[in-house]
């Protein structure tokens, strides 16, 4: 299994009224690593071919982070089916190494010619594992 990760820094702009990272930017961050994970792995060939769109997505919430902590977000792929694939994405305190928060989303692989879900290719199922 493939894995990426990386440190984001909590800035007053990733937080709520209760000067915690906002909800929300916590979706952002997993739909950004996702991102991120794709496009760092799949040559532009496939790139061109293929795109991911976001069919459900899970967040549990454990412990606050707060200004000037720094976050270990991770990710990488529990499983796919045929069309799509299932990521996890894991959020820790650097400094601590405690959880704080997890997700799980569901992507479906899509043929960008066709705007259609499409099956999971080998040489992209290659690329995550």
């Amino acid at each position: 299994m493939k894995t990426l990760e990386y440190d984001i820094t909590v800035t007053t702009n990733h937080l709520d009224d209760l000067n915690h990272v906002n909800n929300v930017v916590y979706v952002q961050w997993v739909n950004d690593i996702a991102k991120v994970h794709w496009e760092k792995v799949a040559p532009q060939v496939i790139k061109n071919d293929y795109f991911w769109v976001l069919m459900s997505h899970t967040i549990e919430y454990k412990k606050a982070a707060v200004l000037n902590n720094t976050i270990t977000v991770k990710t990488y792929i529990i499983d796919s089916s045929s069309i799509t694939s299932l990521r996890a994405v894991e959020m820790y305190n650097s400094e601590t190494q405690e959880l704080v928060a997890k997700s799980e989303t569901k992507w479906c692989f899509m043929n960008a010619h066709t705007q259609r879900p499409t099956r999971i290719t080998p040489e992209v199922e290659e690329l995550f594992n």
